[in-house]
């Protein structure tokens, strides 16, 4: 068994979501994140892409989507990639 780096883009509900406190909540949630960067997307709307890495066993990084996904302010997350380490 080994581990895989994903990166899962993150959607905030608005413009209005305050991100430096999402990014906090986001690491809380899930310790295995190493990074957080900003993506402009348009309007005011920045999405979050966050660098993870977690085990090959099954259904980690589903986990790990789930998890970001059920936060307060998440609009959505979703694995934009997925390499192994």
């Amino acid at each position: 068994m080994g581990d895989v780096a994903c990166i899962i883009k993150v959607m905030p509900e608005s413009p209005e979501v305050d991100l430096e406190e999402l990014k906090k909540a986001l690491k809380a949630k899930a310790p295995e994140i190493h990074e957080i960067t900003e993506l402009p997307i348009g309007f005011g709307l920045k999405a979050l892409m966050v660098v993870a890495v977690v085990g090959d066993t099954g259904g980690q990084t589903d986990r790990l989507e789930a998890d970001l996904s059920s936060l307060p302010g998440v609009e959505r997350a979703e694995i934009v990639e997925v390499t192994l380490t």
